[in-house]
Formats: structure tokens, sequence, C-alpha cells
């Protein structure tokens, strides 16, 4: 970890509590937005080769929960 990443986990930490939860919140909110995005992508690329919507939200499910 370089010390860029360190100085703001640091500052991360000494964050009050409300604050952090706010941070934690957006920074959940954007990776579920990029999740969708990216699956989205890859279900059009599915369809187009021909793969059903059954096989494709097995395989999302899959990657998504590690099953």
């Amino acid at each position: 970890m370089n010390e860029a990443v360190r100085d703001i986990l640091k500052r991360v930490e000494a964050l009050p509590e409300q604050d952090r939860l706010v941070l934690q919140e957006y920074l959940a909110r954007t990776t579920e937005a990029e999740w969708r995005r990216e699956a989205e992508v890859a279900r059009r690329q599915a369809r187009a080769k021909g793969i059903e919507q059954a096989a494709i939200d097995r395989a999302v499910e899959a990657v998504r929960y590690g099953r």
C-alpha cells in the first residue's frame, strides 16, 4: 500500500463517526451504480451472442455473490 493510500485511510479513521457513515454510504452507492453499469454491458454482450436471460442471471449472480 502506498503512502497516499495510507494517508487517506488515516484521514478517514480520524473522521467523526457520522462523517464516516456518510462516506460509507456514498461509496456503497457508487459501487452499486458501477456494478449495475457493468452488468448491463455484460447482459447486452451475452444477448448479442444468443445467451438466454436465465443463464445471464445465473452468471451475474455467481459473479456478484460468489455462488
